[in-house]
């Protein structure tokens, strides 16, 4: 049976985050500052171009120029916190051009691209939650391009989207839950949509590892169930179980041909996380993803030592959820939580195997070859959540086909209860692909955001995307301030208001 209370205690929660944003949702639109607490290298300077903005996320331009933004309507929890629009940015102030509330549209809007006189969006569909991208136009007319993807029903979910050389649309997809099995982490996002899993994009078998776990869905206490990867929470699975492949999948970057997406659409590659944003070098042609690596929480916490920039290669798995950030086989002792953050795994329903962290796929019965770590460009450090990115132009001189990428920030200690006091991201950092070298290019004085300096409004809180604009000046998209509490359900408070756009232009031309 169903619990009614623990419902009814995780919607309550909700409603009083609802309450808290409500609160908040009336911050006045703060001014360019005069100078901030930014770190930044010489020859170069910053400085807001909007502010007062809820929970932005992608920013795009159009062919004449203008820059867009979309405000997501927040994402950290499955409802959604603010209206969802695309606006216009001129000057120093923001236009409403799509009010996507009432559309069919679930939250978050991630991914914003503009393509051939109409907007691009990711989302999650209004009704069953499921990965969508919708064509927007400049007048509110709204047409579904592609849906059905499984994996956005969770916490991770479709993200960025560009057009390549080639014509097509790629699209980066976030893997359901955090090492591919569903735990209570993510018992709201479940409670919505029952069957959500991690969808694999070819055929797997599986080495029948289950984890155990108390089954939050009843009011028994106790109640334990056992979870294996790829599959709805409380099924379990056994060794040599074959978990069909879909092309409709999760961790992976999919293409298709934006005029007949469901026609045309396959895999490019996949074994990703969360791949947050995906750029095209537009010198080389060589594609890039920014991805947020494991937490340690659910059933299978990873203790991984990077989050990553990737170089993308076509037809291949790049390792997740069984190999790390660089590439490293999850198996080595040193990726182990502390045991009382694991779960107890049995092979089976039967065997028992203590609480080990080792491979849920059997690689070589699938066919799948452990990942090059040469693909890896730059790692973060762990939990900073790599996010937008894009490549400098050859404007920008000596930097000129760098990665610029945005570090989101850690949600610790919900996502990571070990890794201390010392923050994680709240920056953008530059990244030389020849060498791997990852240098901070735009921060605050102090890690951390802005607002726990108490200089909120005068620095980065939570840099979301990055973008050159055709005027050659890099755009930051910064989504706000979130507070972290994990003694609280939801543990994240999304403050509404506290976005804005950064702009960042070269003095040293």
């Amino acid at each position: 049976m169903k619990s009614a209370s623990k419902r009814s205690s995780v919607f309550s929660a909700f409603s009083i985050l609802a309450g808290v944003l409500a609160l908040n949702s009336c911050v006045p639109r703060a001014q360019p500052p005069s100078t901030g607490v930014f770190e930044l290298p010489e020859g170069y300077q910053i400085k807001k171009v909007t502010g007062g903005l809820n929970f932005p996320s992608s920013v795009t331009f159009d062919d004449q120029g203008q820059i867009y933004v979309v405000e997501s309507g927040g994402g950290l929890t499955p409802m959604q916190a603010r209206p969802m629009r695309i606006l216009r940015v001129k000057g120093d102030q923001t236009t409403e051009v799509v009010n996507l509330d009432g559309l069919g549209i679930g939250a978050p809007v991630t991914g914003l691209t503009w393509y051939e006189g109409a907007f691009y969006i990711t989302h999650r569909h209004g009704e069953n939650r499921t990965g969508t991208v919708s064509r927007v136009t400049p007048d509110g007319q709204i047409t579904e391009v592609l849906s059905g993807i499984i994996d956005s029903q969770s916490e991770h979910h479709v993200n960025g989207l560009e057009v390549g050389p080639d014509g097509l649309m790629y699209l980066g997809v976030g893997e359901a839950a955090n090492a591919a099995v569903v735990g209570s982490d993510i018992a709201a996002f479940v409670e919505l949509s029952p069957e959500l899993q991690a969808r694999p994009c070819q055929n797997i078998t599986l080495r029948g590892r289950n984890f155990q776990s108390e089954d939050f869905r009843t009011d028994a206490e106790g109640d334990m169930v056992l979870t294996g990867a790829f599959v709805p929470f409380g099924t379990p699975t056994e060794p040599g179980q074959v978990v069909e492949g879909v092309t409709k999948c999760g961790s992976s970057i999919l293409k298709f041909d934006p005029n007949d997406a469901e026609g045309t659409l396959e895999v490019h590659a996949w074994g990703f996380r969360q791949p947050i944003d995906i750029e095209f070098d537009p010198q080389t042609g060589a594609l890039y993803v920014a991805e947020n690596g494991y937490d340690i929480r659910g059933p299978r916490p990873v203790n991984d030592e990077f989050d990553a920039t990737l170089l993308v290669e076509k037809g291949t798995w790049y390792g997740v959820p069984d190999f790390s950030a660089a590439r490293e086989p999850l198996s080595d002792p040193k990726f182990e939580a502390p045991d009382d953050l694991q779960a107890t795994v049995f092979e089976g329903t039967d065997t028992e195997l203590g609480k080990e962290l080792d491979f849920v796929i059997d690689h070589e019965a699938s066919g799948l070859t452990p990942p090059d770590p040469s693909l890896v460009i730059g790692l973060h450090p762990v939990n900073s959540s790599p996010s937008g990115l894009d490549v400098a132009p050859e404007s920008w001189g000596e930097l000129a086909g760098n990665v610029f990428v945005t570090e989101w920030g850690d949600l610790a200690p919900a996502t990571n209860p070990v890794r201390g006091q010392e923050p994680a991201g709240f920056r953008v950092v530059r990244i030389d692909p020849g060498s791997g070298q990852l240098e901070p290019f735009v921060g605050n004085a102090a890690p951390g955001p802005a607002s726990k300096q108490g200089a909120a409004g005068e620095g980065l809180e939570r840099p979301f995307d990055v973008k050159f604009g055709p005027d050659g000046a890099l755009y930051i998209s910064d989504y706000g301030v979130v507070n972290v509490n994990a003694e609280q359900m939801p543990p994240y408070q999304q403050m509404a208001g506290t976005g804005a756009i950064w702009k960042v232009t070269r003095t040293g031309r």
